[in-house]
């Protein structure tokens, strides 16, 4: 019989009123399937889950689980590409427990938003390799993503987002936050697919994504695959309300009925500079502005459990 997995969870308390009663609810399930009490690692401020994950593995984890929201995933991620087991020893792979707003990373992967359900698969699914991306700023600072990377609207959002109003209503927090973004002014942007230039263009959003569904269920890079090895970028550049407007008729119809203002392209090394310090995102994550960013496909580099 096969030995099971050891499992390990990192865990984001401030997604969770009562910690306690989730640590209860995920051990129960796991003695239901036959595994040991997991072990615990909490999140914090200081880090929030590199060396949590870096720590699991290196305690023997055969699995280790990330309960929080997409910030927490892409840390816990961080941590076990730093953190590989001797080449003789097999890699361990992530478990999505997801416990955040967005839970886009499991959303992509069709994996349940329901914990009890998303933690039975962590520890009996099957492992798939999936794409991750990395990104370098322009201060030289190096950071993963495993959704999408993006500057301009979609980073404006994340920043101005209301915590309050985020945690009480979810994304409504997001489309009201968008809202006012979509005033704000542009910036010009000169874009390099695979070493193939561009002209410098004015633009209110860039996104590199790994995955298709970015935002509230809308798939805006249809054509985007976790595990073809290539990123998916999108430039939109409307001019006012007007064109805002067909910007999401064109997003609606997933692109079929194409628009200017809407350019798509693949690559496996994407390349953006800005006219200005434009505010930037990673999964979701303010990052703060940035001027400059590389960004890069890393193939089949980690492992995750899904169905």
């Amino acid at each position: 019989m096969d030995q099971l997995p050891r499992v390990a969870v990192v865990l984001n308390p401030s997604k969770f009123d009562d910690v306690d009663e989730v640590r209860a609810r995920i051990e129960a399930i796991c003695a239901e399937e036959g595994h040991a009490r997991p072990a615990w690692y909490e999140t914090t401020v200081e880090d929030p889950g590199v060396g949590q994950a870096k720590q699991a593995v290196r305690d023997g984890a055969s699995v280790v689980c990330s309960l929080g929201g997409d910030g927490t995933v892409r840390a816990v991620v961080q941590g076990l590409l730093e953190e590989r087991p001797p080449e003789d020893e097999a890699e361990v792979p992530l478990g999505l427990l997801p416990a955040g707003t967005g839970n886009l990373l499991a959303r992509n992967l069709g994996l349940p938003l329901d914990l009890d359900d998303a933690l039975r698969i962590a520890l009996t699914g099957s492992t798939r390799r999936i794409d991750v991306g990395r990104v370098t700023f322009d201060d030289g600072d190096v950071e993963i993503f495993l959704v999408a990377a993006g500057v301009g609207l979609d980073a404006e959002t994340m920043a101005s987002v209301d915590e309050g109003v985020k945690k009480r209503f979810g994304w409504v927090a997001y489309v009201l936050s968008g809202a006012k973004a979509l005033v704000n002014r542009g910036f010009r942007v000169r874009a390099s697919a695979d070493g193939q230039h561009t002209r410098s263009q004015h633009a209110r959003a860039v996104m590199v994504g790994n995955c298709g569904e970015l935002t509230a269920g809308a798939q805006l890079m249809p054509d985007a695959l976790i595990d073809d090895g290539l990123l998916d970028v999108l430039v939109v550049s409307p001019k006012g309300l007007l064109g805002w407007g067909a910007v999401l008729v064109d997003l609606v119809s997933g692109h079929r009925l194409g628009h200017p203002s809407v350019k798509l392209t693949q690559a496996k090394k994407v390349e953006v500079l800005l006219g200005r310090p434009v505010e930037g995102e990673l999964d979701g994550d303010a990052v703060g502005q940035v001027r400059a960013m590389l960004r890069e496909v890393h193939e089949a580099a980690l492992p995750v459990r899904v169905p």
